[in-house]
């Protein structure tokens, strides 16, 4: 991986104007892991003209070819698991072990879409008029950018790009400025597996708004897949709705996790820690954002889920053990322990944690104690804001209404949990619930095989399963008039 201090564009390995760059700091320790180029309107312009001149050629390869370079993408990766996680630690701070995972599931979407994208058929619809024939098939939306943010530096990259090149669509690529250098790993993983040159692009910049108005401006570029802050994604539709470019957005969310008196207690602990602190500490839209315990368990939940919280090693990403690694930069750590406080002024009570970590190994990050926040309301800062870190308000509730009414009064609806063993209730809660995400007694989150993405102002469209790759593609419709 020697060619990670450069942007990909047009299968090359190029600089930004002037030699410009930007450091990539790791923020378990504030240290400088490299620097990438910090390109502008111009490197954004040829990355669009390459991926345009590209998007004949590579939309007119059957999905048959296109699948094996697709799962070379893969295999690729697979063989370099462990170096693109350790660059993951390294740019975002997450725990080893959890990088590794991360990857694992990242390249996954290079074999499910290579599939996928020889059962997208289309239909012959019988005519009414016996003289004409009706026909029906897709087509390849267009040249394509990706946004992407820095929580899942692998996972967030492969899952707009696998489908996009699935379905024909080359791509120009703009990933987090706090973490470009997974994404170019990414790019010489698809560079070596023999992706043509302008399919895939990567664009590296700190200056995410000249490079997403060249995108923005653009008539080439058909669609734009985003994944980041519900402000952002609106400024982005309000801008391509003068081209009325196709969008898939994944927004915020405000994620309830709801307990009921007969769920299965240790399973329920279980899942609230996980989708609360073990994804990247809480800096996941799918995290569980507020957990709601019925009254009758509340006694025996709240305290066994705190003492779970209590045991949670943090550290940097690379020491054995490290369950919780840092926070993005000092900024997030400030807005999460903004919210913390806010709580404890209005009534809240910690459990555990509530503070910055700032002693011996952890000095130079910006780590942040797991938190267990009792006694909150609903009207609370830190219930109805996304806490992008790690502490978990927890609220008790009385019936099935009050709790389903509490978890649906959000203007997100991304991912929602509950953990129940009445199987009436588990179809009830589910259908009411909403949210394009439920997990049922399950907090793991989705799969491949799954779309995902959501309701209210959490989203635009779907990623992964089927539904994944029909969002880059157009519908035709024949009418075939035989005379």
């Amino acid at each position: 991986m020697g060619t990670l201090n450069r942007m990909y564009v047009n299968g090359e390995w190029i600089g930004a104007g002037g030699g410009a760059e930007f450091e990539v700091r790791d923020p378990a320790t504030g240290q400088v892991v490299g620097s990438v180029p910090d390109g502008g309107a111009a490197e954004t312009r040829l990355a669009l003209d390459a991926a345009s001149a590209a998007f004949p050629l590579w939309s007119a390869v059957p999905a048959k070819e296109r699948g094996p370079i697709l799962q070379r993408i893969g295999a690729g990766m697979e063989s370099r698991r462990d170096d693109i996680a350790r660059l993951i630690v390294q740019e975002n701070g997450k725990p080893f072990e959890e990088a590794k995972k991360e990857v694992s599931f990242a390249l996954g979407y290079f074999a499910w879409f290579a599939e996928e994208s020889r059962r997208l058929g289309g239909q012959w619809v019988p005519s009414p008029m016996p003289g004409k024939r009706l026909w029906v098939f897709h087509q390849p939306v267009g040249p394509v950018a990706a946004i992407t943010p820095w929580n899942f530096p692998s996972t967030m990259v492969t899952r707009k790009i696998a489908p996009a090149l699935a379905a024909g669509c080359p791509v120009v690529l703009k990933p987090a400025s706090a973490t470009p250098l997974t994404a170019l790993a990414l790019a010489e993983v698809c560079h070596e597996a023999g992706l043509p040159a302008g399919v895939f692009n990567v664009v590296t910049s700190k200056r995410s708004s000249v490079v997403a108005e060249e995108i923005l401006a653009d008539a080439r570029i058909r669609k734009i897949g985003f994944t980041g802050s519900t402000e952002v994604g609106k400024w982005i539709m309000e801008r391509a709705a003068k081209q009325l470019k196709r969008l898939s957005f994944e927004l915020g969310g405000n994620a309830p996790f709801i307990v009921f008196d007969d769920a299965d207690l240790e399973a329920a602990v279980e899942g609230a820690v996980a989708i609360k602190f073990l994804r990247v500490g809480g800096q996941s839209c799918i995290c569980a954002n507020r957990i709601y315990v019925q009254q009758g368990i509340a006694g025996r939940f709240i305290p066994a889920f705190t003492e779970a919280v209590k045991k949670l090693v943090v550290a940097p990403g690379f020491e054995p053990g490290a369950q919780v690694g840092p926070l993005i930069n000092a900024a997030a750590r400030e807005s999460v322990h903004a919210l913390v406080e806010d709580a404890v002024r209005r009534g809240a009570r910690v459990a555990a944690g509530g503070l910055p970590l700032t002693q011996g190994p952890l000095a130079r990050g910006y780590f942040y104690a797991p938190t267990v926040l009792l006694d909150v309301t609903d009207d609370m800062r830190v219930c109805q804001e996304e806490i992008f870190g790690p502490v978990a308000p927890v609220a008790t509730f009385a019936s099935e209404d009050e709790v389903v009414r509490r978890a649906n009064d959000t203007s997100f609806g991304l991912a929602a949990y509950f953990y129940t063993r009445d199987m009436a209730r588990l179809v009830r809660v589910s259908e009411r619930l909403e949210y394009g995400l439920v997990g049922a007694n399950d907090a793991a989150g989705y799969t491949h095989e799954i779309p995902f993405g959501g309701f209210k102002e959490s989203g635009l469209g779907r990623e992964g399963g089927h539904d994944g790759l029909e969002e880059y593609m157009e519908v035709k419709s024949v009418v075939v008039n035989l005379g």
